[in-house]
C-alpha cells in the first residue's frame, strides 16, 4: 500500500483516534508532538501504544514522536521498544542534524520520516536524507520552517524542489507533502495538492477528515493517465523488439528510456494504491 493521505490525530484523544482509524485515510498519524498539551503527553503515549496495538493488521499507524533532545522523545522509544507490537513507522520532528537523526534512528526497531523544519534542517537534508538504513523519508514541516525562514507558505517552492531533490538522490520515496491549514479551504486544498505532485510529491498530511478525499483524489493517478502509461510502456516494448531505442507515440511525442521510467511509476503508483484492500 502507498498511502496518499495521512491523518493526523492527537494522541491524547482516544475518542478521535477511533475515528481516525475508521476514516477513509490511507494511514494514521497519532502525534505526541504539537497537538498534545504538556500535561497530557503520557496519556497520548499510552493511547498510541494500545491504539497500534489493536488496530487491524493492514491499518497503517504512524507516530510522530517528540522532538530530538525533548524531555518526552526517551521514554516514547522504551515504550515502543517494549511493546508488543511496532507502528508502521515513526515520524521525527525537528530534524536538523544527521548526526543525531542516525543516533535515534538506531533506537528505533521501525522506519524513520525525518521532519524538516528549520533552515539548519533544510541545508543538512541530503545528508540526514543518507544518515541511517532505517531514514526511509523526509518531508518538510512547512509553518515551523517559514517561521525560521521568516518568510510566508508561497515562498517555499525552492524548499520543496530542494526536498524533493534531496529524498530522491538518496533513493528514498518521493516526499509527503506538509499539511494544508486552511481547513475550510478545499479548492485550495486541491490546487496546492496538484502543485506539489507535480513537484515531485507523493501523498500529504492531513489535519482534518474533510481534506481525506482531495488528496486521495489527486494523488491516485486516473484512468486516463494510467492509459496513457501503458500506452507508453507498450509502444517501447514494441519498439525495443524492433530493436529500436526510441519512438514517436501517436501524438507525434518522443518517447525515450526516461518517458517510459516515469510511466512505470504511474503504473506501479496506480497498482499499489489500495483503499481499505481494494486496488484503485
Amino acid at each position: 500500500m502507498t498511502p496518499r493521505s495521512w491523518l493526523y490525530v492527537p494522541g491524547h484523544r482516544a475518542d478521535r483516534i477511533d475515528k481516525a482509524l475508521a476514516s477513509a485515510a490511507d494511514a494514521v498519524v497519532i502525534d505526541l508532538e504539537d497537538a498534545v498539551p504538556v500535561d497530557a503527553k503520557k496519556r497520548a503515549l499510552d493511547n498510541a501504544i494500545a491504539a497500534v496495538h489493536s488496530a487491524p493488521s493492514d491499518r497503517v499507524v504512524w507516530l510522530r514522536l517528540n522532538a530530538i533532545g525533548s524531555q518526552w522523545l526517551d521514554d516514547e522509544i522504551a515504550a515502543l521498544s517494549a511493546a508488543d507490537r511496532a507502528p508502521a513507522g515513526v515520524r521525527l520532528p525537528k530534524a536538523d542534524d544527521p548526526d543525531t537523526v542516525a543516533a535515534t534512528a538506531d533506537r528505533l526497531d521501525c522506519p524513520v520520516h525525518a521532519i524538516i523544519e528549520s533552515a539548519a534542517g533544510l541545508l543538512a537534508a541530503p545528508q540526514i536524507a543518507r544518515c541511517h538504513h532505517r531514514v526511509t523519508g523526509i518531508a518538510l514541516g512547512e509553518a515551523d520552517l517559514a517561521a525560521d525562514l521568516r518568510t510566508e507558505p508561497d515562498g517555499l517552492t525552492w524548499a520543496r524542489g530542494w526536498i524533493v531533490t534531496a529524498a530522491r538522490a538518496a533513493g528514498l520515496s518521493s516526499p509527503i507533502q506538509s499539511v494544508w491549514t486552511a481547513v475550510n479551504d478545499l479548492d485550495g486544498l486541491a490546487e496546492s495538492s496538484r502543485a506539489g505532485r507535480i513537484q515531485g510529491f507523493f501523498g500529504r498530511s492531513v489535519v482534518h477528515p474533510k481534506q481525506i478525499d482531495i488528496v486521495n483524489e489527486t494523488y491516485t493517478p486516473s484512468a486516463e493517465e494510467r492509459e496513457r502509461a501503458q500506452r507508453i510502456v507498450d509502444d517501447a516494448s514494441a519498439s525495443s523488439a524492433a530493436g529500436e531505442s526510441a519512438v514517436l507515440d501517436e501524438n507525434g511525442r518522443f518517447i525515450d528510456p526516461a518517458v517510459v521510467a516515469n510511466a512505470r511509476v504511474v503504473l506501479d503508483r496506480a497498482q499499489a494504491i489500495t483503499v481499505r484492500g481494494a486496488t484503485s
